[in-house]
């Protein structure tokens, strides 16, 4: 949890491998998740979100990234307080890249 009160995690902090219980968001772009995202992730542009909830188990723990973080703490918060168990991925897509972790494309 973040000072804000955003639920937020760091890389090193997310289990390695994902539980297969977590979703994984990402909210960026068409061009950013086809450059590559995390395997199993679920796409859904930010401006798409608000349309595309209902694709979204509210029951299930739930990653959401983006390229550096601050779109999905903006995602993060939105479905919070939508009922969504929602955490953010600290530092985005380069912080799970930097720290070595798997992208598929």
């Amino acid at each position: 949890m973040s000072d804000s009160g955003l639920p937020q995690v760091s890389v090193t902090e997310v289990p390695d491998p994902l539980p297969e219980d977590w979703v994984v968001l990402d909210v960026r772009e068409p061009f950013e998740w086809e450059a590559g995202h995390i395997d199993g992730a679920v796409h859904v542009p930010l401006g798409q979100l608000p349309l595309q909830v209902e694709r979204l188990d509210p029951q299930r723990p739930m990653l959401v990234v983006c390229h550096l973080g601050q779109r999905s703490a903006h995602a993060t918060a939105w479905l919070t307080s939508m009922g969504h168990h929602a955490v953010n991925l600290e530092g985005g897509m380069d912080a799970w890249e930097a720290a070595g972790r798997p992208v598929v494309s």
